[in-house]
């Protein structure tokens, strides 16, 4: 299961990752100017940002709303609400009863890559992963029901014609058991945890531009590993260590939007 590299969070981002989370963190429509001086804040020349937000405007993830002020566009609100869901995480899941849910995408076929790469997003957004024989698993317990957790699937890039089977056994069931690393992943909730800790220990000492530059960078990354999270049950993973890694986001990203506000 692709998990967020540990120190991926001091990389840069890029001018197109900027403009989509900025205009998803304040919910509202920004004005150019105000999202070219955040970019400015984390080192991005503003002409690149205009520039991005010129294509994620042709490909109906961004919306001008009026000359100069952008908002999130149709064909990102999927998306959008998908990467802001990671508070509610626990939320998504409910006890499992040992059963399965089980997509096959095989009959689809693998030529078009630009296909194939939204279809299996789209999967492993939701914690799916592929087994052997080409079908994509999680245990059965996210609380949404069939038929709606199928629109969220394909509102997000699964082909409508792939087949979903949920509440299914398994005669693979140990096999399928063992297709998330356990060790990795609960590793990963410690280190976020332990990093969200030092950040907030440090800030108050810092510089508010590279305090800002830091809470964005570490938030994101924790964001991203939080919605990249499979889910999975107690049975398989420490959901209390999950948990608490969501909870520290809280109040890490509280702490965020403090620093955020004083920037002019």
């Amino acid at each position: 299961m692709s998990q967020t590299t540990l120190q991926d969070w001091h990389a840069p981002l890029s001018a197109r990752s900027l403009s989509l989370g900025f205009l998803s963190a304040v919910q509202r429509p920004m004005r150019v100017a105000d999202l070219v001086r955040r970019a400015e804040v984390m080192g991005l020349d503003g002409a690149a940002l205009r520039v991005a937000l010129g294509r994620l405007c042709r490909e109906g993830l961004v919306q001008q709303v009026e000359r100069g002020l952008y908002a999130i566009g149709p064909g990102g609100e999927a998306l959008d609400r998908r990467a802001r869901s990671w508070a509610a995480a626990e939320e998504r899941v409910t006890a499992w009863t040992g059963r399965w849910l089980i997509v096959l995408v095989d009959h689809l076929g693998r030529s078009d890559r630009r296909r194939l790469r939204e279809r299996e997003r789209a999967l492993m957004l939701y914690g799916l992963a592929r087994t052997p024989s080409g079908a994509w698993v999680r245990p059965d317990n996210l609380a949404d029901p069939l038929p709606q957790l199928a629109m969220q699937l394909h509102a997000i890039g699964l082909d409508p014609d792939a087949t979903i089977i949920g509440d299914a056994s398994s005669i693979d069931d140990q096999q399928w058991r063992g297709l998330w690393p356990r060790k990795a992943i609960e590793a990963g909730y410690r280190h976020w945890i332990a990093e969200m800790s030092a950040s907030t220990a440090r800030l108050p000492a810092m510089p508010v531009e590279e305090a800002a530059r830091e809470t964005l960078l570490l938030g994101q990354s924790v964001i991203r590993a939080i919605n990249r999270d499979p889910l999975l049950p107690s049975a398989l993973i420490d959901t209390g260590l999950r948990a608490a890694m969501i909870d520290a986001m809280r109040g890490y990203d509280a702490v965020g939007k403090t620093v955020w506000d004083k920037i002019a």
